[in-house]
């Protein structure tokens, strides 16, 4: 049950616009990653770092900076300071959209707050997905710092965690937003659970995508261009540090992000016929589209040698995946 004076749909529309913006965050984080920008900002300044560097002198000093890190010394010499506002322009956009979305949060959550309306159960979860948003922004700066000195590129694996970290949050704010809606429809429903399966299912595509953040990190998509062999090989050459190797070796990690598609596809497969037994027809047709536009665009992804637009893509449609897992996951585990 739920209060009169509750609006679930109201804050149902709120969260998925919330997601909007977040989708939009993880999709410049991949032209941020793309065109090697993430280091381009080197001070972390929650507040005053809102404003960029207007006057001239502003961005000498900026400048000066960058070249103080590994990346400008190793790889970037010869750039011009309009060179550097271009990679600039991607870091500051990205870490801008994530001050908007925690001001698209907090000041909706306290106003519903005021007012009473937000259901009773749900106002803790809220304050829990606004906590996590906090918590990304520290992730965010502890894996630029990891680039900034004796590397010239962040750690593989804190770029894994500030993705993941997004797209747990990404799917929280859905699976919510889900909640609500039912509860907007019937106000004796109640909120859908995670069941023991579909939670199985989607640990199998939270792999697939930590193998993504690798490949990215890594830049092992420039490991192999053919497919489905890697360098005319089907197997990698197996070495006495493959342990090691599975999570360091750009080849390795390309193959493994390959071949670990398809049980991820048999596990959306699965949960996809999971939602449709529940009833919910849509959920199975959008995780099927996402899922086999995301298979064609990896491999155009390799095929291309990692074409900017073409990877921007593929990583776009990541995040349309897990949004219908998301919604198939949920209307699997709908309770009334």
């Amino acid at each position: 049950m739920t209060d009169r004076s509750s609006r679930p749909l109201a804050l149902s529309w709120w969260l998925l616009s919330v997601a909007a913006l977040v989708f939009l965050m993880v999709v410049v984080g991949g032209i941020t990653r793309l065109t090697e920008s993430g280091l381009s900002i080197t001070e972390w300044k929650p507040v005053s770092g809102a404003l960029p560097p207007v006057t001239h002198a502003q961005w000498e000093r900026a400048f000066e900076l960058y070249q103080g890190t590994t990346q400008y010394q190793a790889l970037n010499r010869s750039m011009t300071l309009g060179d550097f506002q271009f990679i600039f322009f991607w870091e500051f956009i990205h870490r801008l959209l994530g001050r908007l979305i925690g001001v698209a949060f907090a000041l909706p959550l306290v106003w519903f707050a005021a007012k009473r309306q937000i259901p009773r159960g749900y106002g803790w979860r809220l304050v829990a997905l606004l906590a996590l948003g906090g918590l990304q922004g520290a992730i965010g700066w502890w894996m630029v710092e990891s680039g900034l000195a004796g590397r010239t590129e962040v750690s593989h694996y804190r770029l894994a965690v500030h993705l993941m970290t997004a797209l747990f949050i990404f799917a929280g704010l859905i699976w919510t937003a889900l909640d609500l809606r039912q509860l907007a429809r019937d106000r004796a429903a109640r909120p859908a659970r995670l069941r023991l399966l579909p939670a199985g299912l989607l640990i199998v595509l939270a792999i697939q995508i930590l193998l993504g953040a690798w490949t990215a990190g890594l830049r092992a998509g420039l490991a192999a261009s053919d497919w489905p062999l890697m360098n005319g090989r089907f197997f990698p050459e197996v070495s006495p540090n493959w342990p090691w190797n599975m999570a360091n070796d750009p080849f390795l990690v390309q193959w493994e992000h390959r071949w670990w598609a398809w049980v991820a596809v048999a596990a959306l497969v699965v949960l996809a016929r999971l939602a449709k037994r529940a009833g919910d027809r849509r959920a199975s047709i959008a995780l099927h589209t996402a899922f086999g536009t995301q298979i064609l665009l990896g491999i155009a992804t390799i095929m291309t040698g990692v074409d900017l637009p073409v990877a921007v893509l593929h990583q776009a449609v990541a995040v349309l995946v897990v949004a219908s897992a998301t919604w198939c996951a949920h209307s699997a585990g709908r309770r009334t």
